[in-house]
């Protein structure tokens, strides 16, 4: 791993963008971009156009290190290129931002109130690609719907076991258990998932860290203690549906918590506004979400 991109991960504020909308979930992200379905045909061209809109979040002048910490990009993302060098490479070299990779494969069917991860046979091969582009981490996320100590004990046994195999090519993986922000069981399910993560913190080697990625919780400071333990890099939370405004309430209450948003990151933003107004857009966007993740 990169010492500097850790030093910043660890050491700076800002927050980490993501921008990892795979196969299933791009049409929608495209949709609230404001390119129709009827404006591209095929995967190929799909992917093109989603490439299009991340390029011009990375490349606006908005988009900088100073307040940007890291961001998440897709497989598709991260083997394609701005203005001639890899995605990774211009997120670090041009913008100071460090770059991570989503690594799953989307979600198994749900199970005493959970869902893990599908199985990832080539996950290995993808690791190797990914140290091949200089990304510094992972990311992999489950969904825990449920207060089942079953369910929660399998989600994070798991993103733990791959988390150790994500370790083992010198990678950060942002372990990503997201507790459903509809659950009606939803403050329970935390409090079960904070023990199990602290559980499994103990099995993270002398030398290594990890990040963590939770659900805005129910109780301000509720995951002060893993925010504190040594072994976690970062926690960073995720939106999980709520609105940007929300959300952003919610995770100014979270001290040392930073955020990791994705549609409340693109809230707004449209393919038909000119470089001004989306620069400016996306600037007041940035400014919210580091000002609520600077708490």
């Amino acid at each position: 791993m990169n010492p500097d991109q850790l030093r910043k991960i660890t050491d700076d504020i800002g927050f980490i963008a993501a921008l990892d909308q795979s196969g299933g979930s791009t049409p929608k992200a495209l949709k609230a971009y404001g390119v129709e379905e009827d404006e591209y045909e095929g995967e190929d061209e799909m992917f093109a156009k989603v490439h299009e809109m991340r390029t011009r979040i990375i490349t606006s002048p908005s988009f900088t290190g100073e307040r940007v910490m890291g961001a998440i990009l897709f497989e598709n993302t991260m083997n394609r290129q701005i203005d001639g060098m890899d995605t990774g490479d211009f997120l670090w070299n041009e913008k100071n931002v460090v770059p991570f990779i989503k690594v799953d494969k989307g979600l198994a069917d749900e199970a005493d109130g959970a869902q893990v991860m599908k199985p990832m046979p080539d996950l290995d091969d993808l690791l190797s690609r990914s140290v091949e582009k200089n990304m510094f981490g992972t990311k992999m996320r489950s969904v825990i719907k449920l207060a089942n100590e079953v369910g929660v004990g399998a989600v994070v046994d798991q993103q733990f076991e791959i988390g150790h195999q994500i370790l083992g090519h010198g990678l950060v993986p942002i372990i990503e258990p997201e507790v459903d922000i509809n659950s009606p069981e939803k403050a329970t399910a935390e409090g079960l998932l904070r023990d199990a993560i602290a559980a499994q913190l103990d099995t993270i080697g002398d030398d290594q860290v990890v990040m963590l990625k939770l659900t805005l919780p129910e109780e301000a400071n509720f995951y002060a203690d893993l925010i504190a333990h040594p072994k976690v890099a970062k926690v960073v939370a995720l939106s999980g549906g709520f609105a940007r405004d929300e959300a952003n309430r919610r995770l100014s209450e979270n001290n040392g918590m930073i955020a990791s948003f994705s549609r409340a990151l693109a809230e707004g933003l449209s393919a038909k506004q000119s470089e001004d107004e989306f620069d400016a857009t996306l600037d007041a966007t940035v400014q919210s979400i580091y000002d609520a993740s600077a708490t």
